[in-house]
């Protein structure tokens, strides 16, 4: 079972006390947007095996969205932090490139 921290309330929650909120860091189409590129937006995702940014919500506890760092393919957690930071702190990134040496923010598909 996937368990993360909550960056504001400090619990240890399992995945079943979140939700799931996709990939984090990526430009959210908004009004004025053309039609490919609100497309592309909804329907255009790369789905590498791997490390992934994404958004969570601490459903059955404080409410907020923080963004977490983790494996798709071990479940490895790399950390979490607040949905406000617009990257990944150092330590995550530290600890992403520590066991994945060809991973960079600036490489991967949701970077701005």
């Amino acid at each position: 079972m996937l368990i993360l921290e909550c960056p504001y309330c400090g619990i240890h929650a399992e995945e079943t006390e979140l939700h799931a909120g996709g990939q984090a860091h990526i430009k959210r189409e908004t009004v004025g947007a053309d039609d490919a590129a609100f497309e592309a937006y909804l329907f255009t995702r790369a789905n590498p095996r791997g490390v992934h940014l994404e958004r969570w919500r601490h459903v059955n506890g404080c409410g907020k969205w923080f963004h977490a760092a983790r494996s798709t393919t071990t479940l490895e957690v790399f950390g979490t932090y607040p949905a406000q930071t617009l990257t990944p702190p150092d330590e995550i990134r530290a600890a992403i490139t520590a066991k994945h040496p060809d991973w960079t923010f600036k490489g991967w598909q949701g970077a701005t």
